[in-house]
């Protein structure tokens, strides 16, 4: 029979001591509990000088993103752009296809489909219109999601937050701000003081 003492089991994210040794800090994590005190939470965290850090909220909470400080975003700019690039190849496709031809150099011909049809011109504008809208269409909302994506740095498979067991609330009612170690005014201890002073539900530290 065994002597040995049985070595206690532990689940990542729960209250039990881990066998590992903590990784590197990548942050600290405050809990709120209602809109307002996320808000002004935010404002704070920004006239503080803080530059890396975000907020969690279960639901969007108006006016959080203009006391994070958050700029517009340039997606309907690239949007209509890529909208544009469409358009224009739909007109460039078809007059091309249609009316234009040229040699690329002595043995090398590229020919369009010039093809008179009950007399109407080789670029009809109106004919054109169907394709040009398509192509429109299509290259804005393809591009538009491919962009958003990018634009938020996705698909992202893993953040620090979730090694967190309370920010499972996240979704549901409760409220986070993080300021990450990156910062270059983060100081542990400074920080978390300054945390304090926000009046949080409760103030952790989440490793990388």
């Amino acid at each position: 029979m065994s002597t040995a003492t049985p070595t206690r089991q532990t689940t990542p994210g729960s209250d039990g001591a881990r066998d590992t040794a903590p990784g590197p800090l990548y942050g600290i994590l405050a809990e709120f509990e209602t809109p307002l005190s996320i808000t002004e939470a935010a404002i704070a965290v920004r006239a503080a000088g803080y530059k890396w850090w975000d907020t969690f909220t279960p639901f969007p909470v108006h006016g959080l993103d203009r006391a994070m400080g958050i700029k517009p975003t340039i997606l309907p700019i690239l949007v209509f752009m890529l909208g544009l690039g469409g358009f224009l190849a739909g007109a460039i496709l078809q007059m091309f296809t249609n009316s234009f031809s040229f040699d690329v150099w002595a043995l090398v011909w590229v020919r369009g489909y010039d093809f008179a049809v009950s007399g109407k011109p080789a670029i009809s504008g109106q004919a054109f219109i169907p394709v040009m809208f398509e192509l429109t269409i299509l290259f804005a909302a393809v591009g538009c999601v491919m962009l958003m994506f990018a634009l938020n740095k996705l698909p992202q498979w893993y953040h620090p937050v979730f090694k967190s067991h309370r920010f499972a609330r996240a979704t549901d009612d409760r409220f986070f701000v993080v300021i990450e170690a990156r910062d270059p005014q983060f100081q542990k201890d400074r920080t978390e003081a300054f945390l304090r002073t926000l009046n949080p539900t409760s103030i952790e530290s989440l490793e990388a």
